[in-house]
């Protein structure tokens, strides 16, 4: 297929981007410059290599069966996938023929651009909800509004596509219990979302920042303590939902 998308790189995982273990393709673009990414270096379309769809079916190709024996499959991360939609569109497709698993892994601001088309081919949407609160979500992001994700979980969840959300709790950004329940509330009215995902902040990605020269802008938080990460926990368990 000769379908073009800026590939930023790919890799395997287990029981982190989805069930099993996962081939995940990292596209190249996104619109946010979120204070905590740990990945500055998928910024741009640029730091991409141009890949057909063909192409990257041939990469996955070497860890197809590994994949299927894990009872894994493939996820769609980034950057953000739905920057390229048309790409994402297709590759999601391929692996569907080929009978795989899918993911995508988005933040939902660019939601309305993913087909109807598009998300039949996708078999769970990893969703990272980064506030609720419009201030706070522009304070991290640098960029827009919360709208177009809370709007594309609501599709999302009228579809009946499985959702796994995820939120980034950051001392001092993102920890606000009003900002928290704001998030549990609106995670506890889709039915379809399986489960929440509290990821802990971490400076793992300062060295990224230093190698392209970019001052890591978190590069002074410390990682919230276990007692706060387990309190965030709490609150969305409160609304009746399954937290890991």
């Amino acid at each position: 297929m000769n379908i073009t998308g800026s590939v930023h790189s790919f890799d395997t995982s287990i029981g982190v981007d989805g069930p099993g273990t996962r081939f995940v393709a990292f596209l190249a673009g996104c619109p946010l410059r979120c204070l905590y990414c740990h990945s500055p270096d998928t910024w741009y379309r640029r730091s991409g290599t141009l890949m057909t769809v063909d192409d990257l079916m041939s990469a996955l190709h070497g860890y197809e069966r590994f994949i299927r024996v894990s009872g894994g499959g493939v996820t769609l991360s980034g950057g953000e996938p739905l920057q390229q939609a048309r790409f994402t569109e297709a590759f999601l497709h391929a692996c569907r023929m080929r009978g795989l698993h899918t993911a995508l892994d988005t933040s939902g601001f660019y939601g309305d651009r993913a087909s109807d088309t598009l998300l039949d081919a996708v078999d769970l949407v990893l969703l990272d909800v980064k506030s609720a609160d419009p201030a706070t979500y522009r304070r991290v992001t640098g960029t827009g509004e919360i709208a177009p994700t809370l709007r594309f979980g609501r599709r999302l969840a009228a579809l009946h596509k499985p959702v796994w959300v995820r939120f980034v709790l950051v001392p001092g950004l993102t920890d606000d219990p009003s900002n928290i329940g704001g998030i549990a509330d609106f995670a506890a009215e889709l039915p379809t979302v399986e489960r929440v995902e509290v990821l802990p902040f971490h400076r793992l990605g300062q060295h990224k920042y230093d190698a392209i020269g970019l001052e890591f802008p978190l590069r002074d938080t410390v990682p919230p303590s276990h007692e706060a990460v387990e309190a965030a926990r709490d609150i969305f368990r409160a609304r009746g939902l399954t937290v890991t």
